[in-house]
C-alpha cells in the first residue's frame, strides 16, 4: 500500500527533528515534537474519520443502486456530524459501530473479530487512537500532555489500518452472504 498523508506527515515532521538534533537545538526540538504528535494524533485520527465515513456513504450507494435519496438521507442523518457517536471509544471493541449496521451484522462481526486476533488488535488500535484524539480535543489541546511518543502514535495506526480496511470488504460480504 503506497503511503498515506499520515505516513507522509511522520516522515516529515521526523526529517524535521533530525535537523533539529543535528544543529544541538534540544528545547526548540521538544517543542517541535511535543506539536508533532499532537497533529500526528489528530491526522490519524481524522484520515480514519474520513475513510470510515466515505466507506458507509460508498456501500449505501452500492446496495440502493446509487438511490441518492437514500444516500443523502443517510449522508445528511448518519453521517454528517455523526461519526464519533459510532463508536464507543472507552471500550475495547467496535460493537456500537458493527450493530449501527443490525444485530446480524453485530454478531458477525463479533465472531470474524474474535478468530482473527490481527483484527481484534487493530480495532483495538482504532479505538485508542480515536480516545487519545478525544482526550486531546477536549481536554485544552495547548496544555495537553500526550503521553506517547511519536512512534508509538504511528505504530497504532499502523495497526488500526488494518480494520479501516478490513470494514468494506466485511459489509459486502455480510451482504452477499444474505443475497445468497
Amino acid at each position: 500500500m503506497p503511503p498515506t498523508v499520515v505516513d507522509r506527515l511522520h516522515e516529515n515532521f521526523a526529517g524535521l527533528l533530525a535537523v533539529l538534533d543535528e544543529a544541538g537545538e534540544v528545547s526548540l526540538r521538544a517543542v517541535a515534537d511535543e506539536n508533532f504528535r499532537k497533529s500526528l494524533l489528530l491526522a490519524a485520527a481524522s484520515y480514519f474519520e474520513r475513510r470510515m465515513t466515505e466507506t458507509v456513504i460508498s456501500f449505501i450507494e452500492e446496495a440502493t443502486n446509487r438511490n441518492v435519496l437514500v444516500t443523502a438521507l443517510v449522508r445528511n442523518k448518519a453521517v454528517s456530524r455523526q461519526y464519533h457517536t459510532w463508536f464507543q471509544w472507552e471500550t475495547g471493541n467496535a460493537n456500537s459501530f458493527f450493530g449501527l449496521f443490525g444485530n446480524d451484522f453485530r454478531v458477525f462481526m463479533k465472531r470474524k473479530v474474535k478468530d482473527d486476533d490481527r483484527l481484534d488488535d487493530s480495532v483495538r488500535a482504532f479505538l485508542e487512537l480515536g480516545r487519545e484524539r478525544n482526550r486531546l480535543v477536549h481536554e485544552d489541546f495547548g496544555a495537553f500532555t500526550l503521553e506517547k511518543t511519536t512512534e508509538e502514535i504511528h505504530a497504532l495506526y499502523g495497526r488500526a489500518l488494518h480494520f479501516v480496511d478490513a470494514v468494506p470488504g466485511a459489509l459486502r460480504e455480510f451482504d452477499a452472504d444474505r443475497a445468497a
